[in-house]
């Protein structure tokens, strides 16, 4: 949802140049990007580095999970997951590591923007369900090994350090 994140760094004013983005061009974004935009000085080093924070969060997780292994506390993993629910998130698919590779959007043939979740048809719906169920992890309370997830799976991390 990234009005919401915008919303939440008080960037919202931003929503409509966000709108017209891949996920992979938000994240790609420049402070150079942002100038030719309009966006002011404040607002750009303020998106560029949220965006550098969206980028360190699979680190993020893999930190959190070996805190929850230990037994610390689970305030501040619980306080990280909240605040990293906010932030938008690309849904995974195996296809995505390798067109990634090729520069390419996985959905090139049904072009979407950052903002357009509201219209998915039941085909997004569906293919969301079936990416839940490839990340049931049996057993996940124990210690951290099970089968490693691949990179950039996000949301199997997220949904690994909750099972924690």
């Amino acid at each position: 949802d990234v009005p919401a994140w915008l919303k939440s760094l008080r960037l919202h004013k931003y929503a409509a140049l966000f709108s017209q983005m891949t996920y992979e061009e938000m994240m790609a974004l420049t402070e150079c990007q942002l100038e030719a935009q309009n966006v002011t000085k404040g607002a750009r080093h303020k998106i560029v580095i949220s965006i550098q924070k969206l980028k360190e969060r699979q680190n993020l997780l893999k930190s959190l999970e070996g805190d929850i292994l230990e037994g610390g506390n689970l305030r501040v993993p619980l306080q990280e997951l909240h605040q990293m629910i906010l932030t938008p998130i690309k849904a995974y698919s195996s296809q995505n590591s390798s067109t990634e590779e090729h520069g390419r959007d996985v959905d090139s043939h049904h072009p979407s923007s950052l903002l357009g979740s509201d219209s998915q048809g039941s085909d997004c719906k569906d293919s969301a369900a079936a990416g839940m169920q490839q990340h049931h992890l049996p057993g996940c309370e124990g210690e951290s090994g099970g089968a490693p997830l691949p990179e950039g799976d996000l949301p199997g991390q997220f949904t690994r350090v909750m099972g924690k």
